[in-house]
């Protein structure tokens, strides 16, 4: 099933909220990195504009982009795809997006990644995997071993998400992962173009 996973496995993942510029010039940035997977996560409808100008951008150099949360929202903005936060939503975001489209659902436990799995999710993402700022109130940290844990035990790709950078998203991926989500590391980097292609080298230097 990872074959269905954009190359590299890296999904950057927008944040208006914890970006230090516009989220436009820091996608552009890591696109020029080689991020070629892009979650749109503004949630105010207000901003499509500015979403299907991300998405058109994405397409111009062969990124995917996926929309947060809204089925009806991706579907309107032409994107290749939807990450919901629960399986139950899998099912009808597949009746209107179709086969094609690529979904996942965002996980934190090893039940949540099989409810994801059975619901035929595309993938998941699991957190938090790392202690960080981004994704509080999900309990402590998995660590590696969880991480690996939870891989063993699904056929669904799992992209290990919150506290991943250049120094641990290798080992990610020794640990079972098929990829690696990234939000803030990406959305705080004084220079994302270079973040990106360091997360990028670390992730196929294996």
């Amino acid at each position: 099933m990872t074959d269905r996973l954009p190359s590299p496995p890296l999904l950057v993942i927008t944040d208006r909220a914890t970006a230090v510029g516009p989220v436009p010039d820091i996608i552009a940035a890591a696109l020029r990195g080689g991020c070629r997977w892009v979650m749109l996560r503004d949630k105010n409808a207000q901003g499509d504009e500015i979403a299907r100008d991300l998405v058109a951008r994405c397409h111009d150099l062969g990124a995917i982009a996926v929309v947060n949360g809204d089925f009806a929202r991706a579907a309107r903005l032409n994107a290749d795809g939807v990450h919901l936060r629960s399986a139950s939503m899998v099912a009808p975001a597949r009746a209107m997006l179709g086969t094609i489209a690529l979904i996942g659902v965002s996980c934190h436990s090893t039940g949540d990644i099989s409810a994801a799995e059975t619901s035929g999710a595309d993938y998941a993402t699991l957190s938090p995997v790392f202690l960080t700022d981004s994704k509080p109130g999900y309990g402590p940290a998995l660590g590696l071993e969880g991480l690996s844990n939870t891989c063993s035990n699904t056929r669904l790709p799992v992209l290990a998400l919150a506290g991943i950078d250049a120094g641990n998203v290798r080992s990610c991926l020794d640990f079972g992962a098929a990829g690696a989500a990234v939000m803030g590391g990406v959305m705080r980097a004084t220079d994302p173009e270079k973040t990106v292609q360091e997360l990028i080298g670390a992730l196929l230097s294996g």
